[in-house]
């Protein structure tokens, strides 16, 4: 990587800490969880990134991204394509400093994470069965207009997501053994091995996706660079084509990559629920399913949880927590 795309560094993070501190309030909780850890036989807390204005951890990827434009991004827009919460994420961070954002989403996209969408700023266009379709067209889009196009990952995106593992590894709990978080495109997990790394902390950052929808997973493990089927109903980590800059990151780097079932997720969204009352969505319960198959591997270690986004509709979650 290089140029505008060279991976942050450990001191931007920090840099981001600072402007992301000015808009929302950190860190967001780290709450440990006694019926997970007695279930797993080691010390399990929640970082519940699902507490935010957006209800997801990438808000602060879009309020780090918004602050660094300049003038002329600031006056042609900002236009991005999400399945919700980098949606949220982008209007969010628009709306902070008064820009515009048009945001493509999926025809079937979640009507909440759409609704939530507007409701922060930003216009919405449903397009395309599936988000592969909604980023060609927003591509497009932003190419006609001579608008600022803002990759689901990039180096400022990273950055400010970054700033959720600092929170832990500095101040909420620095012992921390092993840390497993959900991975669609990438951007929280290439956060994470970069604190980690920066600060030299030995803690293993282990990812989670549906195999229902493994690009990223299959392009880790082999290097290649393959479009994969997008099937996941785990919306947050559905996607079928690989992000080059999160796999050239995280290759080398990310200790483990795991891949579970839609069934596993929703038993797991039930496992939160029936252990500690804690509502996530698929996405935000893939770690812990993946933490539920690699029980065995848990035991006796301090585990961090990454709640990334509890963004669902009532239908959704009557659904799934009736089983």
């Amino acid at each position: 990587m290089s140029g505008d795309q060279a991976a942050p560094s450990l001191a931007e993070v920090r840099r981001a800490r600072e402007i992301i501190g000015r808009t929302l309030s950190l860190p967001t909780p780290l709450v440990h969880s006694p019926g997970l850890s007695e279930r797993w036989d080691a010390h399990v807390s929640l970082k519940l990134e699902c507490m935010t204005p957006t209800s997801a951890f990438k808000v602060r990827g879009g309020v780090y991204l918004a602050s660094q434009l300049t003038e002329d991004e600031r006056e042609r827009g900002l236009v991005t394509s999400s399945t919700g919460n980098h949606a949220q994420s982008i209007a969010f961070g628009a709306a902070s400093i008064g820009v515009s954002a048009t945001i493509f989403m999926p025809a079937n996209a979640n009507p909440d994470k759409v609704a939530a969408t507007r409701r922060l700023g930003g216009r919405v266009e449903l397009v395309g069965e599936r988000f592969d379709d909604s980023r060609r067209l927003a591509e497009e889009f932003a190419a006609e207009r001579g608008a600022r196009y803002v990759e689901p990952i990039e180096p400022r995106l990273i950055a400010g997501v970054g700033t959720a593992a600092l929170e832990i590894l500095e101040e909420q709990q620095p012992e921390t053994d092993l840390v497993l978080l959900p991975l669609g495109g990438g951007s929280g997990s290439c956060g994470w091995v970069t604190v980690r790394d920066g600060l030299k902390h030995r803690a293993e950052v282990w990812a989670a996706q549906s195999a229902q929808s493994p690009a990223a997973h299959d392009a880790w493990r082999s290097g290649r660079l393959e479009d994969r089927p997008n099937r996941s109903l785990a919306e947050g980590v559905a996607t079928g084509t690989p992000f080059p800059m999160a796999i050239d990151l995280l290759r080398g780097r990310l200790n483990d990559f795991i891949l579970v079932d839609d069934a596993q997720i929703l038993d797991a969204i039930r496992l939160l629920w029936d252990v500690q009352h804690v509502m996530a969505e698929p996405a935000g319960a893939a770690p812990v399913a993946a933490a539920e198959q690699e029980r065995k591997r848990l035991r006796g270690k301090r585990v961090v949880i990454v709640v990334s986004g509890a963004n669902a509709t009532r239908s959704q979650l009557v659904e799934w927590l009736q089983g």
